[in-house]
C-alpha cells in the first residue's frame, strides 16, 4: 500500500484536518528527536565516562567504533529535531524523516555486532535498545497502526540479520539459528507492542477529533461560557471563513433551556443589521448536542476594552453607541427585546477592512413582545438580565419590560465607557439591584474625574432615568440624537486604525483574562418571582 494511504489522511494537501494533523505530527517528531538526542548523548557520556574508574583506562574508549555509534544516533536524532522544528514540512517529508530516523537509529544499535569483539551481551543490549526505541516512537508519534507496523518491521531487520552474522561466524549454524530465533522473537514482540500502542493512541486521538466535530464544524478553542451554553472558535470542513459555534450540552438541554436556545438562534437569524452577529447554521448532533454557528469576531469586547485601557474618548463612545443603537432599532422594530445588553455582549472588531465595527450578540434572553409563545418559554414573572444593567422595571414588574429597558442597559454601557466604572457598584447582586431601584446615579464625569461633553453626558443620564417614560422612547430616537452629536464628537477611521496599531492585534492579551472571570454581577441571572413568593421563609 502506498505510504500516503497508510499515512491516514495527513497527506491530503489543502484539507484543514490534514493540515492540522500534519502540524501536530511535526511537533511530535521534533519532541521525539529532542528527547532521543538528550537520551543518546547522556548514555554516551555515562557509559564511557564510567570507564574512567576501570584499570587500564584510555581516552581511546571515547572513539571506539561502538562509542562512535552513540554519536551517530545523536546526529540522526538532532537532525530530526532541528528539521522538524523549522519551517512547515509536507506529509511526504515527515514520513521520510520518521521512517529514515527509525531505521537508521535501530541499525546503528545493531552495527556493533559486526565488530570482532562483539559478544552475546552486546546482542541483548542491542535488542533492549531497539525494543525501547520502537515502543517509545509509537507512544510519542501519532501515526496509524499500519504505518507503525511497516516502519517497525523494517527497523528490526538489521538487528535480526546481524544477530545471524554474529553467531554464524563464531559458533556455527545451529547456534546462529537458535540465537536468531530469540532475536526474532523479541523483535516481533517489539513490533507487535509498538503497533498496538500506536493503534490505541491514534484511535484515542481520532475519538477526540470526532468529539470535537459538530456537523461540518470542528471545535478548536473555547471562547467562553454562560448560562445558555458554551462558545467555541470553530472551522468549517469546506469553507475557510472563521466561525464561532455556540452549543448547548445534553446536561443542560431541559425542555425550557432547549426552547430558549432554539428561539435564540431563530430570532437572531431574523436580524440582518450589520452590527448584529450573523447566524450561519443550526443543528443537532447524534448524541444530543444542540448548536448554532455564527460569524467569528476576533476583537475586544467592551468589558475587556475598558478593563485594559480605561475610559474611552467621547467620540469613540458616540461611534460605538450609534452602531449598537442601530442594531437595537432593527430588533425593536420587529418586536424583539434583547434584555442582556452589557459590555461583554458587544465586541469591537474589524470587518471589510474597517476597524472599530461594533457587533452585538448573545440574544439568549431575547423576548418577543406580544407573543404568547414567548411567555411559555421565559414567563412574564421572571427577572432576567445582568444585575449591573437591569432596569428598574425589569426588577419591579418583569411583565412590563419593553424596548426602553434595553436603552437603560445601553445607557449603563455608555456610562462604563465614559467613566471607566459602572453606574452602581456594590458587594452583591441584591445591593446593586437596590441602587437601580432607589439611587440616583452620579454623572459619569464625576467618576471619570474629568469633564465630558455636556450634551453626551445628558443623553446618557436620560437613558438611566428610573421612569421609563423619561428616557428616549425608542432606539431610533436615541440614534437620531447620537447622529446629531457625531459631527462635533468625531472618531474617524484613521483614529481607530492608529489606536489598534498602538495597542496591538485585536486578540486580547493575557491581562484581559481577569475581565472574563465569572461574577454574579457580570453574568446573566434568572429569578422566577412566583417561586420566590412560594418559597418557605
Amino acid at each position: 500500500m502506498a505510504w500516503r494511504h497508510v499515512w491516514g489522511g495527513l497527506s491530503s494537501a489543502g484539507s484543514a484536518p490534514g493540515d492540522e494533523g500534519r502540524a501536530f505530527l511535526q511537533k511530535r517528531i521534533a519532541f521525539f528527536g529532542k528527547v532521543g538526542l538528550g537520551f543518546s548523548l547522556g548514555a554516551y557520556v555515562f557509559t564511557h565516562g564510567a570507564l574512567v574508574l576501570t584499570p587500564g583506562y584510555s581516552w581511546r574508549v571515547w572513539v571506539r567504533p561502538d562509542a562512535l555509534l552513540y554519536l551517530v544516533n545523536v546526529t540522526l536524532l538532532g537532525a530530526a529535531w532541528l528539521g522538524a522544528r523549522g519551517p512547515q514540512l509536507g506529509a511526504r517529508a515527515l514520513a521520510a524523516i520518521d521512517a529514515s530516523v527509525s531505521f537508521l537509529a535501530c541499525s546503528s544499535a545493531a552495527v556493533p555486532l559486526l565488530l570482532p569483539e562483539a559478544t552475546v551481551d552486546q546482542q541483548y543490549r542491542m535488542l533492549l535498545v531497539v525494543t525501547t526505541a520502537l515502543i517509545a516512537r509509537a507512544a510519542v508519534l501519532p501515526t496509524p497502526s499500519r504505518w507503525t507496523l511497516g516502519v517497525s518491521a523494517a527497523a528490526v531487520l538489521p538487528a535480526v540479520g546481524l544477530t545471524w552474522w554474529l553467531h554464524a561466524r563464531s559458533s556455527g549454524t545451529a547456534v546462529a539459528v537458535s540465537q536468531t530465533l530469540v532475536a526474532l522473537m523479541w523483535c516481533t514482540l517489539a513490533v507487535a507492542i509498538s503497533t498496538v500502542v500506536s493503534h490505541i493512541i491514534y484511535g484515542l486521538r481520532q475519538e477526540v477529533r470526532e468529539a470535537r466535530q459538530l456537523g461540518q464544524y470542528t471545535l478548536e478553542e473555547k471562547l467562553g461560557e454562560g448560562g445558555m451554553g458554551q462558545v467555541f472558535r470553530a472551522r468549517h470542513a469546506m469553507l475557510r471563513r472563521p466561525t464561532a459555534v455556540k452549543l448547548l450540552p445534553p446536561g443542560r438541554a431541559g425542555e425550557s433551556a432547549l426552547k430558549r436556545f432554539e428561539r435564540e438562534v431563530q430570532l437572531t437569524a431574523i436580524l440582518t443589521h450589520p452590527n448584529t452577529v450573523q447566524v450561519f447554521d443550526y443543528g443537532r448532533t447524534a448524541d444530543g448536542i444542540f448548536y448554532y454557528a455564527m460569524e467569528y469576531m476576533d476583537g475586544l469586547n467592551l468589558d475587556q476594552l475598558v478593563s485594559l485601557y480605561g475610559p474611552q474618548p467621547p467620540g469613540r463612545v458616540v461611534h460605538v453607541l450609534r452602531q449598537v443603537a442601530g442594531a437595537l432599532a432593527e430588533a425593536h422594530g420587529i418586536g424583539l427585546i434583547h434584555r442582556d445588553v452589557k459590555p461583554a455582549n458587544i465586541i469591537l472588531c474589524e470587518r471589510g477592512g474597517v476597524p472599530d465595527v461594533a457587533k452585538i450578540f448573545d440574544f439568549g434572553l431575547v423576548r418577543e413582545t406580544g407573543s404568547d409563545a414567548q411567555a411559555s418559554v421565559t414567563g412574564t414573572n421572571v427577572i432576567m438580565g445582568t444585575p449591573l444593567f437591569l432596569s428598574p422595571e425589569a426588577l419591579q414588574s418583569p411583565e412590563s419590560v419593553d424596548a426602553r429597558s434595553d436603552l437603560y442597559a445601553l445607557g449603563g454601557v455608555a456610562y462604563y465607557l465614559m467613566a471607566g466604572r459602572h453606574v452602581f457598584e456594590g458587594r452583591s447582586a441584591v445591593e446593586i439591584c437596590g441602587h437601580h431601584l432607589h439611587t440616583a446615579p452620579a454623572p459619569p464625569s464625576e467618576k471619570r474625574g474629568a469633564p465630558l461633553p455636556a450634551e453626551l453626558e445628558a443623553l446618557v443620564m436620560s437613558c438611566l432615568e428610573k421612569d421609563a417614560a423619561r428616557r428616549p422612547q425608542s432606539a431610533r430616537s436615541l440614534l437620531e440624537r447620537l447622529d446629531a452629536m457625531a459631527e462635533a464628537l468625531v472618531w474617524t477611521e484613521d483614529q481607530a486604525r492608529e489606536w489598534w496599531a498602538k495597542h496591538g492585534p485585536a486578540t486580547p492579551p493575557p491581562a484581559a483574562a481577569a475581565s472574563r472571570s465569572v461574577s454574579s454581577l457580570t453574568q446573566a441571572l434568572t429569578v422566577d418571582l412566583r417561586e420566590r413568593a412560594l418559597a418557605p421563609d
